[in-house]
């Protein structure tokens, strides 16, 4: 599937203020990105860096007054879902060096309180995909998907309380449950194609059998379209843009995802 990928924040700034942005979608094995323009205004200069996680970083200070950066990608993506049926369960001694970070319990997947639940809900199942299948579909029974409902990050614990949540938090339980029964977990953000109402989407993947396969608590398992901005250990890891200093939100944000025929 070819899709075009559009992100634009506005700010209205009051003072020099040091951002970083993380907004160029990756380029690996799952998702080949054809065309890629980055716009910036006023013109400033833009350092770039990678994360330990792979993501690609933009480091900028923006100027008083209005600032408007903009990243539009065309991309050719297949998709990873479908094939990670009956995938098994991972020892944990063979488990890649860098994956078994995914294990440990962070600041908002608070792994090491969640064992119990996780062992009641995948109780009798093949260890691996049906764990994990079972683990999407009980969140995705049982806990509401409310857009808009979080203005601030809440953690698995706080989710699981109150029993409903924004796509970030359905994601964060999702891997905390995962994360307690040792099956590698982590957050993933980026575009969904016809997500309704558009916006960046956040999802998990988990590491079974050969490598890592996505999980959705919000959407139908074989939905495709996805397109990978940066994964982490949760959602302090993949924040789109950060900024130093007074606490400031975007004036105005626009997603865009079509489809490229």
């Amino acid at each position: 599937m070819w899709l075009y990928t559009s992100c634009i924040f506005k700010f209205d700034i009051s003072e020099f203020t040091p951002f970083l942005f993380m907004l160029r979608p990756q380029n690996n094995l799952n998702q080949f990105i054809s065309l890629e323009e980055f716009q910036i205004k006023p013109n400033v200069e833009v350092n770039q860096f990678q994360d330990i996680y792979g993501n690609f970083y933009q480091r900028l200070v923006a100027p008083p007054g209005k600032f408007k950066i903009e990243c539009s990608t065309k991309v050719i993506i297949k998709d990873n879902s479908i094939n990670s049926f009956g995938k098994e369960f991972v020892d944990i001694h063979n488990l890649p060096h860098d994956v078994l970070l995914y294990l440990l319990p962070s600041r908002y997947c608070e792994s090491d309180c969640f064992n119990q639940m996780a062992t009641q809900i995948t109780q009798g199942l093949p260890l691996g995909y049906e764990q994990v299948l079972a683990i999407t579909n009980w969140i995705r029974n049982n806990i509401s998907f409310e857009n808009n409902s979080s203005d601030t990050q809440v953690t698995a614990i706080e989710v699981n309380n109150r029993k409903y949540g924004v796509c970030r938090d359905l994601a964060h339980l999702a891997i905390a449950l995962c994360r307690s029964i040792s099956i590698p977990s982590r957050i993933v953000v980026g575009y969904l194609y016809e997500l309704e109402p558009m916006d960046l989407h956040a999802w998990f993947e988990v590491y079974i059998g050969d490598g890592w396969y996505r999980f959705d608590a919000t959407q139908d398992i074989n939905k495709e379209g996805y397109v990978v901005i940066a994964h982490g250990r949760d959602a302090a890891d993949v924040a789109v843009y950060t900024q130093f200093g007074s606490t400031l939100f975007p004036s105005s944000q626009k997603i865009k995802v079509k489809k490229i025929n």
